[in-house]
């Protein structure tokens, strides 16, 4: 060992080098890129070989490493290779989206004790979270600024020097609010919307503190500097956090700034999880492997790494820093604190995943009934008070849109009315809540026959379920596909927003013909008003299958909150850009 190798390991931080080529015990070639990061074995926990009690009745499941040699790729019988081929492709030279290969002049660097993908998601973490501070600073210089020109203008007299230090210290008052909602905790950020009702949160507590110590001083201040500047600091940090998480997003679809997952389940629930977690890329969570039931069966496409026994080893040889553990019999409440004793020591994060499909956390809390811990789950908000907030925001809402829309809707008026013979708005039944009829609004996208050609064209369905939908619908005008994909034919819903026969934001409003085939389950849709866009439309729209539409209509009846309302008309706008499933 050189010198400079000896100082390097009283230091807190270890400069690691990249491993050569090896070869396997089968003489098989492993790549230069494989390994848990380019890892050396000296910075790896030792590994304990699995014992093979097990493997007469178990040879499906691949052998632990030895722990000489602790780089070499997964080794899989002859059987397994043919039942599981995911193992060939991850186990490849071709690098893997979020652990490419590091070159030697610039080796990866952790901290002591840590694990190697933890220390790394850390870090784009901590990333994160600078940004977020940065952009509510920002945000409270830019409403402090800009209430301060507006009330003021440019001049500093005696008199509104109280106010400019006001403005000055506003950034300072934000950001220690957000701290106190707790707004910087990473388990709130990056997906959900519990990140933008804890700003809100600190915000409405901002306001308030401010009018209490103002009337407990008895200080004069303008209230309309006050009732300006802090709600613009608010919806302005909102705003900056929904574009850092929509930067966040991008980068996770192009395989950057992702968890790496181990999944540990039987082979069907391993199978859904996985599925879902490539179609939504936006969550940041990577599969990599899998832990499966000691007489597994199946193909899930993914490598296996052991059984329930091996997922401490497991999460090295996948390199994961995320445990993500199904509903399975055999991985009680013992069995799960074990595993969180084991996977504490590299803070490897564990999940467990619920039964409760599509139910939010709001919903759920768990409560001690005789020193035992059990899950309550509370109702749907489907009536009350709540229900005539969304009622009224909906209502002036879409007043608003109409008149800020309002040249709009006469250009597109006059190019409908231009183009193609018949009426410019189109009408049509559909069902609303609980089951009631109403007459849709739309700008006239079809040529007047399209309902009489709709027999003819009903073997070229595209879409699977009760829908009905062709991507190059011959029954559409040239004007009418502009209007479609940017969703302006969609405008005129506003009418019925305002005449409270829909939404903002809420299901796909359906046919009569398409409820007349609704299962049960489905036609819990009908409990709520339909709206003008929803989780299916941010999600996709037309590309979507109808069970994904009819699961992401039903997640919202069950969970939605007016936060929720405005990240859905937030990710609109962008979807509408998009134009993606538009047609």
């Amino acid at each position: 060992m050189t010198e400079g190798r000896e100082t390097a390991l009283d230091e807190p931080t270890v400069t690691l080098p990249t491993v050569q080529k090896r070869t396997a015990d089968r003489g098989q070639d492993v790549p230069e890129t494989h390994g848990p990061a380019n890892h050396p074995p000296a910075n790896h926990r030792p590994h304990r070989s699995v014992p093979h009690r097990d493997r007469a009745r178990n040879n499906k499941i691949p052998a632990s490493r030895e722990a000489a040699d602790p780089n070499a790729a997964p080794r899989t019988s002859e059987v397994e290779r043919t039942r599981n081929r995911a193992v060939d492709r991850h186990w490849s030279e071709r690098q893997n989206r979020s652990m490419a290969a590091r070159p030697a002049t610039r080796p990866f660097v952790r901290v002591r004790g840590k694990h190697a993908a933890m220390s790394r998601r850390q870090r784009w973490e901590r990333r994160y979270v600078r940004s977020l501070v940065l952009s509510d600073l920002l945000a409270g210089v830019a409403a402090g600024a800009m209430t301060f020109a507006v009330r003021f203008g440019d001049e500093v007299t005696a008199y509104n020097r109280g106010y400019l230090l006001l403005s000055a210290l506003l950034p300072v008052a934000l950001l220690a609010v957000l701290i106190g909602s707790r707004a910087y905790e990473r388990r709130f950020l990056f997906v959900g919307t519990d990140e933008y009702q804890r700003v809100i949160r600190g915000g409405v507590g901002l306001i308030a503190g401010a009018a209490v110590v103002s009337y407990a001083l008895e200080l004069d201040l303008a209230r309309s500097y006050v009732l300006a500047a802090l709600p613009t600091a608010v919806v302005s940090a909102v705003v900056f956090r929904f574009a850092l998480r929509k930067h966040l997003h991008l980068e996770r679809e192009r395989g950057a700034s992702l968890r790496r997952v181990l999944v540990v389940g039987h082979e069907l629930s391993v199978i859904g999880i996985t599925r879902q977690l490539r179609r939504e890329r936006y969550h940041g969570l990577e599969v990599v492997g899998a832990c499966l039931p000691p007489r597994h069966d199946g193909v899930v496409d993914l490598p296996v790494y052991g059984t329930f026994d091996d997922v401490a080893d497991a999460v090295d040889a996948a390199d994961a820093d995320t445990v993500v553990v199904l509903s399975c019999p055999e991985l009680d409440g013992v069995a799960l604190r074990r595993l969180a004793w084991r996977l504490e020591r590299d803070e490897v994060d564990l999940i467990v995943a619920s039964t409760l499909i599509d139910v939010a956390g709001a919903r759920t809390t768990i409560r001690p009934f005789d020193g035992l811990p059990m899950l309550h789950v509370e109702h749907p908000r489907l009536h009350g008070g709540a229900r005539m907030i969304k009622d009224l925001v909906d209502r002036l809402g879409a007043l608003a849109l109409l008149v800020l829309f309002g040249p709009v809707l006469l250009t597109v008026a006059l190019c409908v009315m231009l183009t193609s013979r018949g009426p410019v708005l189109f009408r049509q039944v559909r069902v609303g809540r609980d089951g009631s009829e109403f007459r849709i609004f739309k700008f006239r996208s079809m040529y007047v026959d399209a309902e009489a050609r709709l027999a003819e064209l009903r073997h070229l369905n595209e879409h699977d379920g009760v829908l009905f939908k062709i991507r190059d619908d011959p029954r559409v005008t040239p004007v009418g596909r502009w209007l479609r994909r940017f969703s302006l034919d969609e405008l005129p819903q506003l009418l019925n927003v305002v005449l409270g026969q829909m939404s903002l934001v809420g299901p796909r409003p359906p046919l009569p013909a398409e409820v007349a085939a609704y299962a049960d389950d489905v036609r819990r849709r009908l409990a709520v008003k339909p709206g003008m866009t929803g989780l299916w439309q941010v999600s996709g729209r037309s590309d979507l299958s109808w069970e994904e539409a009819v699961r992401l209509d039903l997640r919202y009846v069950e969970n939605w909150s007016l936060s929720l309302d405005l990240v859905i008309l937030l990710r609109t706008m962008t979807a509408v850009v998009r134009s993606s499933g538009a047609y």
